[in-house]
Parts: C-alpha cells; sequence; structure tokens
C-alpha cells in the first residue's frame, strides 16, 4: 500500500532489523542514514531521476550536506514510515527533509500529531557523472521538485550549537 503526504510524495516505510541494534539496544545511528537514504531514492523516482533517466542522461542527485537529529530511540521491530518534503529547487540543486516516524503497523499512516523520532535535513547537486560537475536539472524535473516545495519546518536551517 503506498500512502501519500499532502506534498503527492509517498511515504516510504522500513520495519527495524535485528541487525540495525546497536550495543544500547535500538536502532543504530548508521541504520537512520540508511533509512533517510532510501526515503531520498525514492524522492528521486518520485521527481523523475529513476535509474532509466540516470542510465540515459549519466546524471544523477549527489547529497553534499545533511543534518541529522536523533529525537528518541526506536526498538528492533518498529514499523518505521518517513516523510519528505522538498524545500527548494534551483537549476542545480535540492533542498529537502525527511521526518523518521515510528507508526503502529507496517504501511501504516503518519497518526495526526505524531512527533519524529529523527529528522535530516539535505542539500543535493545534480551533477553530470561523466563531466563531473553539477548541470541544470532537465526542465520537466525542475518543473516537477519545484511543484513540491513547502514551507521548511521549524527545525531545519538550524546548524550544531558550539560547545561552551
Amino acid at each position: 500500500m503506498t500512502t501519500t503526504t499532502e506534498q503527492t510524495l509517498p511515504l516510504l516505510h522500513r520495519t527495524v532489523r535485528p541487525e540495525w541494534i546497536d550495543y544500547n539496544g535500538h536502532m543504530s545511528e548508521a541504520f537512520y542514514v540508511l533509512v533517510f537514504g532510501h526515503a531520498t531514492d525514492a524522492m528521486m523516482i518520485e521527481a523523475g531521476l529513476h535509474s532509466a533517466y540516470r542510465e540515459s542522461s549519466g546524471c544523477s542527485l549527489y547529497t553534499v550536506e545533511s543534518h541529522i537529529r536523533y529525537l528518541n530511540d526506536v526498538p528492533e521491530g518498529a514499523h518505521l514510515a518517513v516523510r519528505t518534503r522538498i524545500l527548494g529547487a534551483a537549476a542545480k540543486k535540492a533542498h529537502f527533509v525527511h521526518e523518521l516516524f515510528v507508526v503502529d503497523e507496517a504501511e501504516a499512516d503518519i497518526p495526526e500529531g505524531a512527533e519524529p523520532v529523527a529528522t535530516t535535513e539535505l542539500l543535493a547537486l545534480h551533477v553530470d557523472q561523466q563531466a563531473g560537475r553539477t548541470t541544470p536539472f532537465p526542465e520537466d524535473i525542475h518543473t516537477r521538485l519545484t511543484s513540491l516545495v513547502v514551507e521548511a519546518p521549524d527545525w531545519a536551517g538550524r546548524a550544531i550549537a558550539p560547545v561552551a
């Protein structure tokens, strides 16, 4: 079952595997990154940056910056849903966020008022892999990305605070 957010991007669903659990008994930080990476892949497919596009154009989206917030522990077997929101798209770059939620069952929608257990904010560049440099998005992909742009959540755009 595929569910969609108000921005028309499908939710990504995963279940926490035993091998994702660390020595503290909850999901290890590396696997948050893995799940968020799968959400980026799903967003790329929805935007038209799928494998056929990559094969025909030699171009892809490269993440160049990210900021992850780990907000709550996630146990083994938890059902996860990731909501993706596009915050901006320019000629050669995209700014987006993923929010990770624990849901009651696999493929469930995110409950009203639910708080994320983790978030990530990313900046990605559209890269011509053969030339080794950025290149503008094709018009249809740029249009699709900009059609999905929403207001940034209040937590986006923050930096890591200095240690006093």
